[in-house]
C-alpha cells in the first residue's frame, strides 16, 4: 500500500492539519538554511502533539555523525532521512548507533543517478529533484528501477496523477502542500485523499 509523507512541518497548525488528514509520515527538517528548519527541542514539542499513528521523519543534510546520537537514540524521530552527501560507510555507522530505519535522498538527473541510488545501503530511497527546489525531475527515468522508493520533488495537486503512475512505494510532498511557504490545510487534505483513493481504486481493479 502506497505511503504518504508530508514534509517540512514547523508550526502547531501543521500538526493539526496532518492529524486530521492522517498521512503515514511527516517530516521535520534539521537544516539551518531551510525556512522549514526546526530545532530538536521544537521537534520534540511538535511530536508530542502528533497523532501516534503518524511516524516522524528527521531530515538531515551532511550532519556530523557524532551529532546524530541524540536523533537516532531518542523517541522524537521514528525514521532518519539523509539529504546530503552521506555515503554507505556513513549509513552503516549510523545503523550501529541506533535501530531507526535510514532513508537516503538522491538527486535524479540520469539513469546513472538511479543506479547509484539502487546501490545505497539505506533502508529506503527518496528520489528527488534536489534540495527543496519545488520542481520535479524526469520521472520516466524510474521505469526500470529495482527498489522501492519515495517519489519527491515538485509533487502537487496538479501533477500528482502523473506521479502515481510510476507506482512509488510512497509520495513525499513539501512545497506542493504549501501556500506562501507555509502548510496549507486544504492542499494537504486533497493530496492525502487523492493518494488514498488511488490505492483503493487499484485494489478494486486487482480484485475484479
Amino acid at each position: 500500500m502506497m505511503k504518504i509523507k508530508i514534509c517540512g512541518l514547523f508550526r502547531d497548525e501543521d500538526i493539526t492539519y496532518v492529524n486530521a488528514a492522517k498521512p503515514d509520515y511527516i517530516g521535520f527538517v534539521f537544516f539551518e538554511k531551510s525556512h522549514r528548519n526546526v530545532s530538536f527541542e521544537r521537534a520534540a514539542q511538535l511530536k508530542q502533539k502528533l497523532d501516534k499513528n503518524i511516524k516522524a521523519v528527521g531530515v538531515f543534510v551532511d550532519e556530523p555523525l557524532s551529532d546524530m546520537v541524540k536523533y537516532v537514540t531518542g523517541d522524537v524521530l521514528d525514521v532518519i532521512q539523509l539529504h546530503g552527501h552521506e555515503d554507505n560507510e556513513y549509513i552503516k555507522a549510523l545503523k550501529t548507533v541506533g535501530s531507526k530505519p535510514v532513508w537516503q535522498a538522491f538527486k535524479i538527473r540520469s539513469k546513472e543517478d538511479v543506479q547509484k541510488a539502487e546501490n545505497s545501503a539505506a533502508d529506503m530511497l527518496v528520489l528527488d529533484n534536489g534540495k527543496g527546489t519545488g520542481e520535479s525531475f524526469d520521472w520516466s527515468l524510474l521505469e526500470n528501477i529495482g527498489r522501492p522508493f519515495f517519489l519527491a520533488g515538485g509533487i502537487n495537486a496538479e501533477n500528482i496523477d502523473g506521479a502515481l503512475e510510476y507506482s512509488p512505494y510512497g509520495i513525499d510532498v513539501s512545497s506542493g502542500a504549501e501556500t506562501d511557504k507555509v502548510k496549507d490545510r486544504k492542499k494537504i487534505e486533497y493530496i492525502v485523499a487523492k493518494c488514498r483513493r488511488d490505492k483503493k481504486q487499484k485494489g478494486n481493479e486487482k480484485n475484479e
